[in-house]
């Protein structure tokens, strides 16, 4: 869970990207080994495959990385069977689709609910960055926690997609936090970032097969959980 996840500084810094994404996996794989751990989950991400051929997007689909993250996060998954071939490591992979809850940080690009909460939270009008008709597979923190403690004991040398296989726009995102703040707040719309995904949907069927888990918040519940939180928090630090 340590990685670099800020996709822009992995294009400015393709080095420090890979020296923390790469070589910081192969780091702890060898600790594995030299420790005796039984099992290791991968953290690996939606950014393996790039702009999608399909949709959903299963396992099968290729992976063609569009970014430096994406790359740095699927050459682990390569490691990995190296590991578990050579000094019997066992492990499971997890993809996760765009995971967002409380305790993200506003920070940066990754978390685009967090992005918005922060901003409105101040009356400020959230950035969208094209028509905010693109869609996003969006996954709750505490789903993601689940499925990572059902790995621990199942899925052995497998690699699942862990998402929701539902799409969400961006501009109901912004939708969503306006209503839970009671505020109408309009977007501002800049031009589309070169290299940004249109549509992004995850199939979950074999993380539901072989997790033995599913999904627990929709997107209108989680943004409900996650506006709270920060809601609290500001009146905390108020």
């Amino acid at each position: 869970m340590g990685a670099q996840i800020d996709v822009t500084r992995s294009v400015h810094d393709p080095i420090y990207d890979s020296h923390v994404n790469i070589q910081g996996s192969i780091n702890l794989f060898q600790a594995c080994v030299k420790h005796d751990i039984e099992k290791l989950v991968y953290a690996s991400s939606a950014a393996v495959y790039g702009e999608p051929n399909y949709l959903p997007i299963n396992e099968k689909h290729p992976v063609k990385a569009m970014s430096p993250y994406g790359v740095s996060k699927h050459t682990p998954e390569h490691y990995l069977k190296y590991f578990n071939n050579a000094y019997d490591l066992n492990y499971t992979v997890l993809r996760y689709s765009n995971a967002y809850g409380p305790r993200q940080s506003p920070a940066g690009e990754g978390g685009v609910i967090a992005i918005f909460i922060d901003r409105m939270l101040e009356d400020k009008r959230p950035i969208i960055y094209g028509d905010g008709k693109q869609t996003r597979d969006f996954i709750h923190v505490y789903d993601i926690i689940e499925a990572n403690l059902k790995a621990l004991d199942t899925a052995s040398e497998k690699t699942l997609n862990v998402s929701t296989r539902s799409e969400t726009t961006i501009n109901k995102l912004v939708k969503l936090i306006n209503e839970e703040l009671a505020k109408k707040l309009e977007p501002i719309y800049k031009e589309r970032r070169e290299g940004d995904i249109r549509h992004s949907i995850l199939d979950n069927s074999r993380a539901l097969d072989y997790l033995d888990w599913e999904p627990q918040y929709e997107i209108e519940d989680g943004i409900k959980q996650t506006v709270n939180y920060y809601l609290k928090r500001s009146q905390n630090n108020g």
